[in-house]
Formats: structure tokens, sequence, C-alpha cells
């Protein structure tokens, strides 16, 4: 086989590889702003003394919420708009009952009782940096449990997911073609 030709081969053979090792961008990341302010406060999500691999903590669900974000506001925003959110408290669904005992102290009970909620503020910008929209969000979803969502039932924050696009669908509605 020729040099040039062996070159050829392994260019092609290397080239998915070569994909896989850089990440690819995320859509929506350049249009979606998320930040958390003094997350440390916030109801839920704060780091735990008990929670050693931070699996309840914010370095493990906030960058998960801003990744959701980032993907369904982007494919949502109107063309040339950017959206800036700022998080000023979470409470997730369900909590923690320590007084269920040592094998309960990292089991998060979901019941009715323990409704998720969201508080932010939002600004939607133009092309121009010209503010379209802003305005502040305390969201709460009482009735959470009693819906079908289109997130998976395995996932920890489907219920916060499912609350957040539902704002999304209310403030970004789908354009008519």
């Amino acid at each position: 086989m020729k040099t040039s030709t062996r070159f050829a081969l392994s260019v092609l053979l290397l080239r998915p590889i070569a994909g896989w090792a850089a990440p690819a961008e995320k859509p929506g990341a350049d249009r979606v702003a998320v930040t958390f302010d003094h997350p440390e406060k916030f109801i839920d999500v704060r780091d735990d003394s008990t929670d050693f691999e931070n699996e309840r903590g914010r370095d493990h669900f906030l960058p998960i919420l801003k990744e959701h974000l980032e993907r369904r506001a982007g494919k949502l925003l109107p063309a040339g708009q950017k959206l800036a959110i700022t998080f000023t408290d979470i409470d997730l669904a369900g909590d923690f009952e320590p007084w269920r005992g040592m094998n309960f102290h990292d089991v998060r009970i979901v019941k009715d009782l323990y409704v998720p909620r969201m508080n932010f503020t939002f600004k939607v910008t133009d092309e121009a940096g010209q503010v379209v929209k802003e305005g502040e969000e305390k969201l709460l979803d009482a009735a959470f449990q009693m819906r079908i969502t289109g997130v998976s039932n395995t996932d920890p924050l489907r219920y916060e997911k499912e609350m957040l696009n539902d704002w999304l669908r209310k403030e970004f509605p789908a354009r008519k073609k």
C-alpha cells in the first residue's frame, strides 16, 4: 500500500475519533445565559456535610438545569434573540426526612407536600442588545405528581425540568409558519 493511501485511510479512520475527543458546542449555549445568584442560600441544592460525593448539591444539579435551559430555550427563542436567566432560589420536588433513620439520610422523599419551586429573573434581548422582554418569575407546581411529563421518569429533576418547559412554552410560543 502506498504511503499516501495509508495516510488518507488513517485520516478517514481517525476523523470520527477526533470528533469524539472535542466536545461539541451545545445548541443554544451562545444564546442563553443561566446564572445562579448565591446558590449557597437556595432552599435546596445546597451542599450538605453528609453529601460526600456531592450527588445532591450545587455542583451536581445546577449544571444539569443550566444545560437543560440552554438546550430547550435555544430552540424556542426567536432568531437573533438572547435570553439571560438569573435564579435566586430553587426548591426541588421532595425533601429529606432525617427522622426516618440512618438508612434514609440521603433519600429524597417525594410527596405532594414538597412541591418544586423556582424564583428567577429573566431578560430577552434582540440582535442590537435592546430589551424585548423582562420579568421576575416565581414558579410553583402544586400538581407536579399528577402530570405526565415528557422527561424520563428516572430523571431526578423531571419535575423541575417540566416546570421550566411549561414556562418556556408560555414565554416563547411556537411561531406559526
